[in-house]
């Protein structure tokens, strides 16, 4: 799962008047509604969370990083702000929360087609919430210099498990995230990704009834293709539904795939490059141009819906294609009544490399932030709890004994949820408050959420059997005016970019002549410029200590 990401733009014009409010912060927890009623709220809890207190400091909750709970020795509120659907004050979550920290969590939930505008406000108002997320990386930097948020990694000594997973065992994090002073003013997410989620997907039942072996490299999966076309003639084997994102998906396998495609980094050469007018691409459009010439890949490949997409895979008029692993399950689900031998397969990479995309094991997509107030240093105890592994287990997992149990395979089985079709997050999350987007910072992989099905697992052990990962590029981290200028150029040439690949494999006229003036092109758009900024902050990355 990547990490969804809350849209649209947010607040930089606001932040000076952020700060100036939040200099009048009185420690009142940042929260909504008025101080009395806070106060009555937090009396109230006292002689609650007295006795929590004590019942934490002797209970066994697990490895905790080497935190000793209850983290706060008095009543405390943190008021944390998120993206939800359903107010999750009066579930488990909370109430266990408070049982072992000592802390009371406010949620203060907001869906996610109002989050953004509700973030602004409350940005504007200067009364943050003690936790929050939803802001760009540059737009939290700028908080930080403000001082209106903290810089986390000044706190390290009273914070394990962020020290141990994001300064000792990965000392690349601060330099990628922090700002140009080192500061560090998000809170990451550890260990969120599965290994394998997207690859090449293939009608195994077709392969088999025909005799054609599964691809193990390029040639393979081109002779499989123009096997099946022989077969079916009225088919085309290959389809997608990705649009123009076709190009990136086919990328890895030919080397030149990244997080900021079309820019990549050239591990051989320690280099960032513009993907699109290098020889590896000339080399992956010119198989791509190939299969569609011989009719071998759909030609609405670039205009295909999910709908059109979806009908040619489960009809028989597509047999290959590129997805995520789940619809290895769901399209079988579809029509298994009609055609029980329906079987889709994750299939091995295609391209030179051999390779799929690597996602990344640490990631501050979220800015997770903790304002700079009365509130911080609990705000702050309270995430590293939750990235501690007892603290993974209770938000991903919930009550071993209360919420759950593990059956004989090692797999949580839920009593109270019994009756539902299926346990999948969404359905702890309205039941109990876990998995909420933007409180769950480091996955305990028991959940049901790495449960995989069996088609799942095969792709899962394929990829990482043979470790068949492309690298991960590094994580850069710019300036503003970088940030603004790589905005304003990879725009205009990753569109440049997918037109002129798009008409290289469709249009038959277009060759070698064609591919020198785009690289032409390309430059005069900006390529290298684009390709320097990276490089420039790669050498500042080197550099720093």
């Amino acid at each position: 799962m990547v990490i969804k990401r809350i849209s649209g733009g947010v607040v930089l014009a606001l932040t000076v008047t952020a700060l100036a409010a939040c200099g009048g912060n009185n420690g009142n927890n940042g929260a909504t509604g008025s101080p009395t009623a806070s106060a009555q709220a937090a009396s109230s809890q006292a002689a609650g969370a007295s006795a929590s207190s004590a019942a934490s400091a002797s209970a066994d909750y697990g490895d905790t990083g080497g935190l000793k709970l209850p983290l706060v020795d008095k009543p405390t509120t943190i008021n944390w702000m998120l993206v939800g659907d359903s107010p999750p004050n009066d579930k488990m979550i909370v109430k266990e929360i408070e049982k072992r920290t000592g802390i009371t969590v406010n949620f203060q939930t907001y869906a996610s087609s109002t989050y953004q505008d509700k973030l602004k406000v409350t940005v504007a108002s200067g009364k943050l919430p003690d936790i929050f997320h939803g802001l760009t990386a540059a737009e939290l930097k700028k908080l930080g210099k403000q001082g209106a948020v903290v810089p986390i990694n000044d706190y390290a000594d009273m914070l394990p498990n962020f020290k141990k997973l994001y300064m000792e065992e990965n000392d690349w994090v601060v330099k990628s995230y922090g700002d140009e002073s080192g500061k560090m003013y998000t809170w990451p997410i550890y260990d969120m990704n599965r290994a394998v989620n997207h690859g090449f997907l293939y009608r195994k039942d077709i392969f088999e009834k025909n005799g054609i072996p599964e691809w193990t490299d390029t040639e393979g999966f081109y002779q499989a293709l123009k096997k099946l076309k022989q077969i079916y003639p009225d088919s085309y084997p290959y389809a997608s539904k990705s649009t123009v994102n076709i190009f990136k998906d086919f990328a890895y396998g030919w080397g030149i795939g990244g997080a900021n495609y079309p820019v990549y980094y050239d591990e051989a050469a320690k280099t960032w490059k513009f993907a699109s007018t290098q020889p590896e691409s000339k080399a992956m459009l010119d198989f791509m141009k190939k299969l569609y010439n011989e009719k071998l890949l759909d030609p609405e490949f670039i205009t295909d819906t999910q709908d059109s997409w979806t009908s040619k895979m489960t009809s028989g008029k597509s047999f290959v294609t590129f997805d995520w692993i789940g619809r290895l399950d769901l399209f079988y689900n579809q029509v298994k009544d009609a055609n029980p031998g329906y079987d889709l397969r994750y299939g091995n990479p295609v391209g030179p490399t051999g390779h799929v995309r690597s996602l990344p094991k640490i990631e501050a997509g979220w800015s997770i932030t903790v304002a700079n107030n009365a509130n911080k240093e609990a705000s702050l105890k309270l995430l590293d709890y939750l990235t501690s592994p007892s603290g993974a287990a209770l938000m991903t997992l919930g009550v071993e004994g209360e919420t759950f149990n593990f059956d004989a395979n090692g797999k949580p089985v839920y009593p109270e949820l019994a009756n539902e079709p299926a346990v999948d997050i969404k359905v702890l999350e309205n039941k109990y408050g876990m998995w909420l987007e933007g409180a769950y910072l480091r996955p305990d992989h028991r959940s049901v959420y790495f449960n995989y099905t069996e088609k799942e697992q095969e792709a899962q052990d394929k990829i990482t059997n043979g470790n068949k990962f492309e690298p991960l590029d590094p994580v850069l981290n710019f300036t503003d005016d970088e940030t603004a200028t790589i905005a304003e150029l990879q725009t205009s040439l990753q569109k440049a970019a997918e037109e002129f690949n798009t008409r290289y494999v469709l249009d038959k006229k277009y060759g070698d002549a064609e591919w020198e003036a785009w690289k032409t092109n390309a430059d005069k758009l900006g390529a290298a410029k684009l390709a320097k900024i990276f490089n420039d902050a790669q050498q500042r990355f080197d550099s720093a200590k």
